[in-house]
């Protein structure tokens, strides 16, 4: 579970330890890393510290996503309501890639309680049926799922970059016209 915070989070620019929430990630990813909130937990447990490697899990609202936590995290912790799943015996990027599919999307969707604010409980995470295939089976999945989101990326750059030439080519033909 994300550290449970008794107050609101105030910003303390010399604070030791980066508070992730949920607005701070993305479907795969932290965001804005040096624009997080930043606290002092001298009090802090060792368990709540996220580490490369660790996934992070929205609970509540409408993506239940996760994002990996990468190598430039430095000392930090979630906060609450988000979970901190750690993977053993599976890689990160897999698992990262597996629960972000639609199918097991739809089936955390199923799961969620709540009526206004949908939430997945750490029980229901914690009973996905998860498909784990060998690790050279799982680093060929994660470089396929990498290499589908460059071209993603590629396709995205492409169009805008097709789009802004049809428009300038409009503009000068609708200057040329009298």
């Amino acid at each position: 579970m994300g550290y449970p915070f008794r107050s609101r989070l105030e910003h303390e620019p010399t604070g030791d330890v980066a508070v992730i929430q949920m607005k701070d990630i993305d479907d795969a990813e932290i965001r804005r890393l040096d624009e997080v909130t930043r606290v002092s937990l001298p009090d802090g447990k060792a368990h709540h510290l996220i580490q490369e490697g660790d996934l992070i899990f929205r609970s509540r609202g409408r993506s239940n996503s996760v994002a990996l936590v990468g190598a430039n995290i430095g000392k930090a912790v979630l906060a609450a309501p988000m979970l901190l799943i750690r993977p053993t015996d599976v890689l990160p990027a897999y698992l990262l890639w597996f629960i972000n599919l639609p199918s097991t999307q739809a089936a955390l969707a199923a799961l969620s309680e709540g009526t206004s604010v949908r939430m997945i409980s750490k029980e229901a995470i914690q009973d996905l049926d998860i498909v784990v295939p060998s690790m050279a089976r799982q680093q060929r999945i994660v470089e396929i799922a990498e290499l589908e989101q460059q071209e993603e990326a590629l396709l995205a750059d492409l169009s805008a970059q097709r789009k802004r030439l049809i428009n300038g080519v409009l503009m000068r033909y609708a200057k040329n016209s009298r």
